[in-house]
């Protein structure tokens, strides 16, 4: 085997297989720069953009390999650390391919009719979409659609309903490179082998009001919502009848597989291959309060740390750093909800040099040590704690929750502070400023932009609560918008 490299080398591809059913087996895990195909023997070479989104790729597929056009395909690192393909034969399709991809990336300057030419992401396409389930021979719920799209993004709502005796429903992402990435790869696929299948298209409506949250519609952002004339909210979590087993993630070969436990006295469903592989990011217990966070900087990282951060999603009662294997940790959030948020905004994200790994846990709660008991310092109590951003109802955090950015919203500033004491506070903490400006209808409140949101992460974790003098202590959180 080669050492790790952002190109992969996918072999064994059964004839047939397409340029944009090889591409979606990296998209889940990152940006896809190049592709070439050399299907004369089968093979294919795929480029991620870092080498960070290869290796979590490869982590992901070795033990449980991809599958395409029902076939199992076979991944390994490429002994060539870039593609270089200008001057090969036969690769208009792949670029026109890789162009329709980028299109919607964020940072791609490319021309709205260029967009449409190629057949990318028109203009009036945006963050919803619309999802019609066809030949429903088994009950499909607002919990799965949940699971099955928030591998390519922060699913922000859902709403679930009838129309013409068809499932339908309307989801909207926080980006809309994500909901463009979902359609392509979920568009025509199966829930269930052979039936429950999905048309995604986007929606003409730009965006999605939420007044409930129950089982039939869903603001992942508004956890202060009423239930409504609906069911009790439901967290995220597969429907007692399903019991603990995991929606299969999917293998790009047109349908996503259940497998048949738990259902109804006479059902029958084609169970996964074993090769099939349970989703990134639900390999716990969906539902679960408690998150598995691991490769961690264990030089750098420290409980109160993972406080910090992962308060920016929720509360956080307990956090336990493991002392046989300081690169992983528990953290305990008040709730379900909380703890999904997290994984959505949190994992992936590049932390202290490593690249952030969250999913659910296994464990339901987080044990205190007992007095004595060595590496106790490793495990603290933060349930009583004055910082807990969350802990009034209807409080103005909860429409303040926003992805993880290289801009900062810095509130409580006392009016003795000024903006080279700012600025030189943040660059004390390792951060290079790129901009600065108090806000103009409060000078309580600033937004300081950083060279990039890897030095956002590691500043909010080092200031948030900075004791600033007359009484103030410093809030951080990341901003709306960029400056």
């Amino acid at each position: 085997p080669h050492s790790p490299s952002r190109v992969l080398h996918v072999h064994q591809i059964p004839n047939g297989v397409t340029e944009e059913e090889v591409i979606s087996l990296g998209l889940p895990f990152g940006k896809v720069t190049n592709l070439l195909m050399l299907k004369g023997r089968s093979q294919a070479f795929l480029e991620m953009a870092s080498e960070e989104a290869a290796v979590g790729m490869m982590d992901y597929y070795t033990p449980t390999r991809p599958h395409l056009c029902h076939q199992p395909v076979y991944i390994q690192y490429s002994s060539h650390r870039e593609l270089k393909t200008g001057d090969l034969p036969d690769q208009a399709r792949a670029q026109a391919a890789l162009h329709a991809v980028d299109a919607e990336q964020p940072g791609n300057q490319v021309t709205e009719s260029a967009l449409v030419a190629d057949g990318g992401v028109s203009p009036d396409q945006g963050s919803v979409l619309r999802v019609i389930v066809e030949n429903l021979f088994y009950p499909v719920t607002l919990e799965m659609l949940h699971q099955i799209f928030s591998r390519f993004g922060f699913v922000v709502k859902i709403i679930t309903f009838t129309r013409n005796n068809q499932f339908q429903a309307l989801l909207e992402y926080d980006d809309p490179g994500n909901a463009f990435h979902a359609k392509m790869a979920l568009d025509g696929q199966n829930i269930y082998s052979t039936c429950c299948t999905m048309h995604v298209d986007f929606s003409r409506l730009t965006s999605l009001k939420v007044k409930y949250n129950n089982d039939k519609s869903r603001d992942f952002t508004r956890f202060d919502l009423p239930c409504g004339s609906g069911q009790p909210f439901l967290e995220p979590s597969m429907p007692p009848a399903y019991g603990t087993q995991n929606i299969i993630f999917p293998s790009y070969s047109g349908s996503w597989v259940v497998p048949a436990v738990g259902f109804a006295q006479g059902a029958v469903i084609s169970s996964a291959p074993s090769e099939h592989m349970t989703a990134p990011g639900a390999t716990g217990v969906p539902g679960n309060s408690v998150l598995l966070v691991s490769n961690l900087n264990s030089e750098a990282i420290t409980p109160d740390g993972l406080f910090i951060l992962f308060g920016v999603y929720g509360d956080v009662h307990r956090v336990k750093i493991m002392f046989k294997k300081k690169e992983n940790a528990l953290v305990q959030m008040a709730d379900a909800n909380q703890a999904q948020l997290a994984i959505n905004y949190l994992n992936g994200q590049r932390l202290y040099g490593r690249v952030l790994r969250t999913t659910f846990s296994k464990h339901r709660t987080v044990q205190l040590p007992s007095e004595g008991q060595e590496g106790q310092e490793l495990t603290k109590d933060y349930s009583n704690s004055p910082l807990h951003r969350f802990k009034n109802p209807g409080s103005k955090s909860y429409q303040n929750i926003f992805p993880p950015c290289d801009t900062l919203h810095l509130a409580n500033i006392p009016p003795s502070v000024t903006v080279d004491y700012l600025k030189n506070l943040f660059a004390s903490a390792g951060s290079t400023v790129k901009a600065f400006r108090f806000l103009p209808k409060d000078s309580k409140m600033a937004l300081i932009r950083l060279a990039c949101v890897e030095e956002a992460l590691h500043a909010l974790i080092e200031l948030h609560n900075y004791d600033l003098g007359d009484n103030h202590h410093l809030r951080v959180s990341f901003s709306r918008c960029s400056m």
